[in-house]
């Protein structure tokens, strides 16, 4: 059996008794919203806090409204809410789409947004046991010098498996951070960075707070699609993220793409609006765009299926998260 190590465990209210306790226990402590991925990681010895602040009970972190132009999610709405919610499901189908595939029906009552925002990237020599890892020799990004997948370098590329962030950036979303120094806000695009050991700008001490979705101007459409070993619970091998704007006439006015599951931070397609942009939605079109993602799509050996197969279906993929979005 996998016992948790030993910790103190605190229960704030407010907003900034967590970031005081946070800073007060530095790198001893560590934040757990719903501890879906935490816990199991906690077992695991990958992470071993001698304090956890728990942040369910802080109210700041909780609602889901419409203030002004923006679809306000708190950080500890968890993941079930945020799929069943009508105004996501309104404004941001792709959201609730992506939230409602995370994992089965009871991590998604317990797990939050935020805590899937801050997922810690994955591996297959990453996530095991710690007999298990030191048997291998332990990681880079855990307690060795070496990385099992490229063999070579410095650098982790342990994969980043979370399924709500690809469609926050696809949909243009900003992340407000609370810490230390006060908050900040910062788009998620821009919130997570190629490092496989730590893949967020989140710094020492910082909590998500909230995100705010700008809501989409009349004739945007929003996908999410999944590939998983089962039709359950299964971390994606692979995620799509689309969200399109079309004008009166069915043109394309905007298009946008995010893949995830393939390296350390979801993946912006480039060159989509250079073929998109005032074209018609046709089958061409959309063959086009898959291809243009299979080209820009190398995934690694750092999940237990095969890294060709996985890209065999990238295409495949984002034709089925392209095809939902034929404008009305």
């Amino acid at each position: 059996m996998l016992r948790l190590p030993p910790f103190t465990y605190h229960r704030p209210s407010r907003l900034e008794d967590a970031v005081a306790l946070l800073g007060e226990h530095g790198p001893a402590a560590l934040p757990m919203a719903g501890g879906t991925d935490l816990v199991p990681n906690m077992k695991h010895r990958l992470f071993t806090p001698t304090h956890v602040v728990g942040l369910k009970g802080v109210g700041d972190l909780h609602g889901i409204a419409i203030e002004g132009e923006e679809l306000v999610i708190g950080a500890a709405e968890t993941l079930a809410a945020v799929s069943l919610d009508p105004q996501v499901r309104l404004h941001v189908t792709a959201l609730a789409e992506a939230a409602g595939q995370v994992a089965g029906p009871q991590l998604r009552n317990q797990g939050t947004l935020g805590g899937n925002l801050c997922l810690d990237t994955r591996c297959t020599y990453y996530n095991q046991t710690e007999f298990w890892r030191s048997a291998l020799g332990y990681c880079l990004k855990k307690d060795g010098t070496v990385c099992h997948v490229t063999r070579v370098g410095r650098k982790c590329v342990a994969a980043h498996s979370a399924d709500t962030p690809p469609v926050l950036m696809a949909v243009g979303a900003v992340v407000d951070l609370a810490g230390p120094d006060g908050e900040r806000s910062l788009p998620v695009r821009d919130f997570f960075v190629a490092d496989g050991i730590r893949n967020t700008r989140r710094g020492p001490g910082e909590l998500v707070v909230r995100v705010r979705v700008p809501l989409p101007p009349p004739g945007t459409r929003t996908a999410y699609v999944k590939l998983r070993q089962r039709g359950a619970i299964d971390f994606p091998l692979l995620g799509v993220a689309v969200s399109a704007r079309f004008d009166g006439g069915g043109l394309v006015e905007s298009l946008e793409g995010v893949v995830t599951g393939l390296g350390s931070r979801p993946r912006v397609l480039a060159g989509w609006s250079e073929l998109a942009v005032g074209e018609r939605w046709t089958a061409e079109l959309v063959e086009a765009l898959a291809e243009r993602a299979y080209a820009q799509c190398h995934p690694l050996e750092n999940m237990i299926v095969d890294p060709e197969w996985r890209r065999a279906m990238v295409p495949v993929h984002v034709r089925r998260a392209l095809l939902r979005l034929r404008p009305l």
